[in-house]
Formats: structure tokens, sequence, C-alpha cells
């Protein structure tokens, strides 16, 4: 298999999901609105994309999620409020969600999975390899992970993904790899992947977490591919398709991510991420760090 040199252009990022481990704060606001610090949690995801240079943003959505393209889109009214104020900071802010990148949507409607999710994407992403993003994983910029997927995926071609060490204990709580060694220290060969294993039966203590590089013949594949754990069409499942057979889609690789991940996937991470983000902030990072070893030591 020849690797791509197709320059990768556009970023796919599921958001149809439910949300029902935050309700009842979801039930009318979609999860991926829940704000972390002051930024909605979503757009961590889209500056992400955006940062890699993939400017061409496709949402897949679902039912109640309008204010996604809602936030994403210019409000006027908002803005000229702002500059009649002379607030150019808080106008700046409304802005800059609705500059980063050309933002598309389309709806799931059905929800069967993540693997059925990146299939809908498949008209809109065409022939050319794309990136996935989800949500429920940020990826702090000083630790560009995207843009080293890319780079490999350029280099080898076929599909990347993200991995991470985690503790065997929790591996069944993800998607697992088996890897082999290659030249580079932080990529893997992927030679089999397994949802969800039991920890008995998994293949290592590598966990998939939330951004793929894919090369477009996974459309294909998802079309096949029945419905796994959960009922759902697995994203995993097609990549182990083209994991055991190189001939439908080239290679599958996997970068080893040692950096800085915050979790938004459930309650308690989520706390953890809004803490860790808070307390690194610049304008809020001092006084909140003063705040929290005051209430750790008096009040704990």
């Amino acid at each position: 298999m020849t690797p791509s040199h197709t320059r990768i252009s556009k970023a796919v990022i599921p958001a149809a999901g439910l949300g029902t481990r935050f309700l009842p704060a979801t039930k009318a606001t979609p999860k991926e609105m829940l704000p972390v610090v002051d930024k909605p949690a979503i757009q961590y995801v889209v500056e992400e994309a955006a940062t890699a240079g993939l400017y061409d943003v496709l949402m897949v959505t679902g039912r109640n999620k309008r204010p996604l393209e809602d936030h994403f889109d210019r409000n006027y009214e908002l803005e000229e409020a702002l500059h009649r104020k002379g607030d150019e900071s808080r106008l700046s802010k409304v802005q800059e969600s609705s500059d980063l990148a050309t933002m598309h949507y389309v709806r799931q409607g059905n929800p069967k999975g993540l693997g059925h999710a990146v299939l809908c994407a498949a008209p809109h992403v065409g022939d050319q390899p794309f990136a996935v993003l989800l949500g429920d994983d940020l990826i702090d910029p000083r630790d560009p992970l995207l843009q080293r997927m890319i780079e490999v995926q350029e280099q080898h071609g076929g599909s990347v993904i993200a991995l991470m060490e985690v503790d065997p204990a929790q591996i069944h709580l993800y998607g697992c790899a088996a890897a082999i060694p290659t030249a580079d220290p932080d990529v893997v060969g992927v030679s089999d992947l397994v949802e969800k294993p039991a920890v008995s039966e998994a293949p290592s203590n590598l966990a998939i977490i939330g951004r793929y590089v894919l090369d477009p013949a996974v459309f294909e594949v998802l079309r096949k591919t029945q419905p796994g754990r959960g009922g759902e069409i697995q994203l995993t499942d097609a990549l182990q398709a083209l994991a055991s057979d190189p001939s439908l889609g080239g290679p599958v690789h996997g970068v080893v991510f040692k950096g800085r991940r915050y979790d938004t996937g459930d309650r308690g991470d989520y706390l953890r991420a809004i803490v860790r983000l808070a307390c690194e902030r610049e304008d809020l990072g001092p006084d909140f760090r003063t705040w929290l070893r005051s209430f750790v030591t008096e009040e704990m």
C-alpha cells in the first residue's frame, strides 16, 4: 500500500449522544455545550482541529442539538450590544467561536453507534483521509497529538488511532489495541483491536482514546459492519477489519500519547478537568490555586 499524500483538511466530530450521565443538566442542553471553565467543551475540540490545520469541520448531530450550531454561528445582536458598550474583550471572545473553522452539520437520525456516526460523514468527506475527534476527550494544546497523527498517516498511509496506557484494571472501559513496535518510539503497528475487552482477554493496556485519522476505505468497511457490543455499529470493529487485512485500505498504526488529556466523559472526570484547566489559567489560576489549597487543608 502506497502512503497517501492527500493533505488532510477535514475533521468529523460526532456529537449526537444523549449525555445521559449528566442528567438532568442535559435534558435540554447538549452535553457538548456544558462549560469547561468558561468555554463549552465542544469549542476546545474545534480549536484543536483548527490548530492542526483542519478548517473544514463536519459535526454529526442529533435531535435537540441546535445550540451547537448557534454557538458556532454569528450572534449579531449580542455582538452589537457588546460593541456599543465598548466591551471589546468579550466581543472578541464571542466572535472567536464563529471564526474558528467552516462548520457543516448533518443529523445522524437514528443513533446506531460511533461507527454509524462516522458513516454519516461519507458524503461530505468523499475519498480523502480525514480526522475524527470525540468531544469527551480534551487534549491540551501544548501536546499536539492530532498533528503527530497526521504526520504518521502521511508517512504510512492507512489509518492512525490515538492510544494511551491505562491501568490494566481499567482496560475494560476502552477499546484496546494489540501493538507491534516500530522504529519510532511513539508509533506502533496495530494488528488487532478489541472493544471493551475483559481484563483477562485484553491484548495490552493500550487504550484507544478519542482521536482518529482515517483512510476513506473505512466507509466501505463500516457499510458491511454488523452491530457489535451494545447492539451498535462500532468503529473499533471496522478498524479491526482494516488492521487484520491491510489490502482493504492500508495498515493501521497507533500514536502512543503521553501528554495531557482531560476526560469530560463522566461527572468526576469532568470536575477534575475544570479544576486542572482553571488552575493553569493565567487570569484565574493564582487566586483559584490559593483558594483550592485553603479549601483542601482547612475544609477537608
